[in-house]
Formats: C-alpha cells, sequence, structure tokens
C-alpha cells in the first residue's frame, strides 16, 4: 500500500482533518458567499466544484510552500487580490447593461472561490505541512477526507446568509483582515516595514477589513442609484412619494 495504518498514521490523519477543519472556517465563508446569488440548481455544484479545487490548491501548496512564502511580493499581490474579492463579495448583486446578475454565473462563483482560496492558503499550508511531518500520503489522504465537512461547512453557512444578511458584513470584514495580514506578512518588505511601524501588521489587518466593508457597501449603493436612474419603474415610484 506504500504506508502502515500504524497509530502513528492514524494519529497524524486525525491532525490533518482537525487542522484542515479550523484552518478552512474562512473558506467555507468566501465560498457562500460566493454562492449566495447562484440558483438553487447551481450551488450545490459550485460548493463542490470550488472546495474540490480548494483542496487541490491546499496540497500543491503544501508541496511547495517553503518556496512559495519566500518569494517577494507575491504576498503582496495575493493580499490586493483578496481585498478586490471581499469588496466585491460585501457589494453583493450587480446587474449589467442586460440585466444579467454578474454574481449569478456558476463559473464566476467557481473562480472566485478558487483565487480567494489560494490566496487564504499561502499561510495555512505551514500547518498542514507540520502536522503531515513530511509524509505526503498522509497529508493528500486526510485533505481529501475534509472535502465533504468543508462543504457541509459552506452549505450551513448559506443558509445562515439567507437568514442573517449582517453575516455578509463580517465575512467580507474578515476577508478585508486577511487581506491585512497577507499584505504585512510579505518578505519583500516585512522587515522594513514592521521596523518602521511596530504595529502596522494589526492596523493593516484593522484598516483594510474597513476598507473592504465601505468601498462594498458605497459601490452597492452607487449602483443601486444607478439602477433607479435607469428604470422607469422605480423612478414612478420615488415621484409617487413625493
Amino acid at each position: 500500500m506504500g504506508f502502515e495504518l500504524t497509530p502513528a498514521f492514524w494519529s497524524g490523519l486525525t491532525q490533518i482533518i482537525l487542522v484542515n477543519i479550523i484552518l478552512s472556517g474562512d473558506n467555507a465563508l468566501v465560498i457562500a458567499l460566493a454562492c449566495r446569488n447562484l440558483e438553487k440548481k447551481h450551488q450545490r455544484p459550485a460548493i463542490i466544484i470550488g472546495s474540490g479545487g480548494a483542496i487541490l490548491l491546499r496540497i500543491l501548496f503544501v508541496l511547495i510552500v517553503d518556496y512559495l512564502l519566500s518569494v517577494p511580493f507575491l504576498k503582496l499581490v495575493g493580499g490586493m487580490l483578496l481585498l478586490w474579492i471581499g469588496v466585491k463579495l460585501v457589494q453583493g448583486e450587480e446587474e449589467g447593461e442586460d440585466g444579467v446578475k454578474a454574481a449569478s454565473s456558476l463559473g464566476s462563483a467557481i473562480r472566485t472561490i478558487i483565487i480567494a482560496d489560494a490566496v487564504m492558503s499561502l499561510d495555512n499550508a505551514i500547518a498542514i505541512a507540520a502536522a503531515a511531518k513530511g509524509d505526503t500520503t498522509l497529508m493528500v489522504l486526510g485533505l481529501i477526507i475534509s472535502i465533504p465537512l468543508i462543504v457541509f461547512g459552506a452549505t450551513l453557512i448559506m443558509a445562515l446568509l439567507n437568514r442573517f444578511p449582517i453575516i455578509v458584513i463580517a465575512g467580507g470584514a474578515l476577508l478585508g483582515w486577511i487581506a491585512g495580514e497577507v499584505l504585512a506578512t510579505d518578505p519583500g518588505y516585512a522587515a522594513k516595514l514592521t521596523a518602521l511601524t511596530p504595529h502596522a501588521k494589526t492596523i493593516l489587518e484593522i484598516g483594510c477589513a474597513v476598507l473592504v466593508v465601505v468601498v462594498g457597501y458605497f459601490l452597492q449603493y452607487r449602483a443601486k442609484q444607478k439602477h433607479k436612474e435607469h428604470d422607469p419603474v422605480d423612478l414612478a415610484a420615488d415621484k409617487g412619494k413625493e
């Protein structure tokens, strides 16, 4: 079989699964946010495919984690991507000129999930690699077993989103916080940044969390105003109120 089913194996497998569950809370939230505007028939496929892609990326990152975390400015790019994703998720549904909701595409939702997870998995890969103790078979098996757990978590969160829309704000703020952490720890400038501002990491985390929510809501408000200007029904309703 290539490996022995010893107590050490089962202990390591359990650690991998537990670590991945703990580290995948934010990933499940991103999956739920990205899928919340999809049609019901597309939500489950998006969650499953997105979760599968997220696990495959995490496996890849664990294998090359030392290299990834040493590349200067890679985290800078990742942090900026995460900020953009956070803003778009808080902004919510957006209609183009053809009236098609930009957030209702299955492919778009899957793409958002995989990009966000790619950024968030850079640091998570360290903990998973440590728990695996260099055993690639153990690591891959543990991550694969974790897929249904992530799917269940995303499904549960999506159900809560329908009842408590404020979770969207919390989710956007969380993505901003993670983006701030990613931006603050880039090896290309992290040491200089810390020397310049001792609390730079905390400042960036809080600042980015606030930025995502504020910008997301501003864009949402602007989109609604633009929609009202071009929608005769809304215009008539506003005139009726006057």
